[in-house]
């Protein structure tokens, strides 16, 4: 670590010499704990937010129009990430990402509790807020401190992260698996009343094991000074009371959530490099790899774009296109999203063991990135030799072919991404470059939303095409921009 930071332990002592847990130090045990929770939470619900918002009030749902709903469930997905930005901001300024962790997942927990509880679009509205605030301030912070349980050069680091990824998709298997079941068993509220039970059991883990964590964990590295708390104060009652005036007023509507939460994160991701690039705080060689996350950032919006339509399109696609009958028994919609989380299961070790071996002869990560978008690119191609077909026309197997190849993409990218990231973030903006790569994500799912409202089961073809392609071209050109991107990069690989 930069000598810049007094409290924080040298790598030596605190990190390469702690192989507890998997070969990996034994606090990733506890965030990987916390983490597999929270997703499971999250992703039980969202496996059931979409059909909830437009499955008609006879089938339990709110009966909603289904491209207003697809929209809303994309700028949810885009503003949890976009909250990284408010967790990532009070974990470098006040109070450290060991703090915002534990209150994030307590908000997270009283967000499902209100879906749970309260009725009709009460319930979404202040759930979905809850959730979205929490999760994002979750997200930010553990992923931050498992990138400091590791040296920058320690090759344990990708594999790490991997294994840290696989927390997350233990999560997300069961969540759908057993949220889905109580959905179309007892009702809708009965699911998102169990995904509030899984966010305190990861609570209660997390409680029990803090004190695993490494010193720097509590650390606030850019303090904000006490005189300016009224003035930060005033910003965040100012910015609550105009996004309640939008409202009011009919700015900020149901059915143009996905545009408002695309303009904010690309406004606020604007900002946050424009931020970090002309602080004095950091060095020449941390502003160059600044820039060099510039094209992966790019990169990693077009790949989340597609990916994120597990949400959104492909929530659709497996309601009225999908044959879900498993032995003459109808599997619930959301079940599809649990189809995913095994792959990665299966593979994230696999990966993390093809990293490990290659150490510093595996491919660098803008060249993972850009086949990370080609593959992405290829997995919607493959939905052409279905598109046309009638209603339950295609067969379970084809959509779990083509979500093994979504995950083949995933996992070049997204573990990556979160590994480099830590690993080209400026001293002081260390929490704060996590949350700029998860305002990718964010950008990305809130497209992934608006995209929905233009998919058209009757003439798919030209959205696959189109937006395989684009991928594709996209992956292409960061692959073909390797070299200028390292030299950026500043020997970061």
């Amino acid at each position: 670590m930069s000598s810049r930071n007094p409290v924080a332990p040298t790598p030596e002592s605190e990190g390469d010499s702690d192989t507890r847990f998997f070969g990996q130090p034994r606090a990733l045990a506890n965030i990987f704990g916390v983490e597999m929770w929270e997703r499971f939470s999250f992703y039980g619900m969202q496996g059931i937010l979409l059909i909830y918002l437009y499955y008609s009030v006879t089938d339990g749902g709110l009966g909603m129009d289904r491209g207003i709903a697809g929209g809303i469930v994309g700028a949810y997905g885009g503003a949890v990430y976009l909250s990284t930005i408010l967790g990532a901001w009070v974990a470098d300024r006040i109070l450290g990402p060991e703090k915002v962790l534990f209150s994030s997942a307590i908000v997270i927990m009283c967000g499902h509790i209100a879906l749970a509880l309260l009725p009709g679009f009460l319930g979404v509205g202040v759930g979905l807020v809850l959730v979205a605030v929490g999760s994002g301030g979750l997200k930010a912070t553990a992923t931050s401190l498992v990138g400091m349980l590791y040296s920058a050069d320690d090759p344990r680091r990708d594999a790490g992260f991997s294994l840290f990824y696989l927390g997350i998709n233990l999560g997300a298997f069961a969540g759908p698996l057993l949220t889905g079941l109580l959905q179309s068993t007892l009702g809708f509220h009965w699911g998102f009343g169990l995904a509030a039970v899984g966010m305190a059991l990861g609570l209660t883990q997390y409680a029990f094991g803090r004190k695993n964590l490494p010193a720097e964990a509590s650390h606030v590295p850019n303090p904000l000074p006490k005189s300016r708390y009224p003035l930060m104060t005033g910003v965040a009652v100012a910015g609550i009371a105009v996004i309640v005036l939008l409202i009011a007023i009919g700015v900020i509507r149901a059915d143009n959530l996905a545009i408002v939460v695309i303009v904010v994160v690309i406004a606020a991701a604007i900002a946050y490099f424009v931020v970090i690039l002309s602080s004095r705080r950091i060095t020449g060689v941390e502003r160059s790899r600044v820039w060099g996350f510039l094209p992966l950032f790019i990169t990693s919006v077009a790949f989340w774009s597609l990916y994120q339509q597990q949400f959104t399109v492909l929530t659709v696609y497996s309601d009225k296109r999908l044959d879900r009958n498993l032995f003459g028994w109808e599997m619930p919609v959301s079940w599809v999203n649990s189809i995913n989380p095994i792959f990665i299961i299966i593979l994230s070790g696999v990966f993390a063991a093809i990293w490990t071996k290659l150490g510093t002869r595996q491919p660098s990560t803008p060249v993972k990135f850009g086949l990370a978008t080609i593959v992405m690119g290829v997995a919607f191609l493959l939905f052409l030799p279905f598109a046309g077909g009638g209603e339950n026309s295609t067969p379970l197997i084809a959509i779990v072919g083509i979500l093994f190849v979504f995950t083949v993409a995933e996992l070049l990218l997204s573990p990556v991404g979160l590994s480099v990231t830590t690993k080209l973030a400026p001293d002081v903006f260390h929490t704060q470059m996590v949350a700029l790569f998860f305002l990718s994500v964010s950008l990305g799912t809130a497209i992934a939303g608006e995209l929905s409202k233009v998919y058209d089961p009757d003439n798919e073809v030209p959205y696959f095409l189109t937006l395989g392609a684009v991928a594709i071209v996209i992956g292409i050109l960061l692959l073909v921009s390797v070299k200028p991107v390292l030299k950026l990069m500043r020997g970061v690989r």
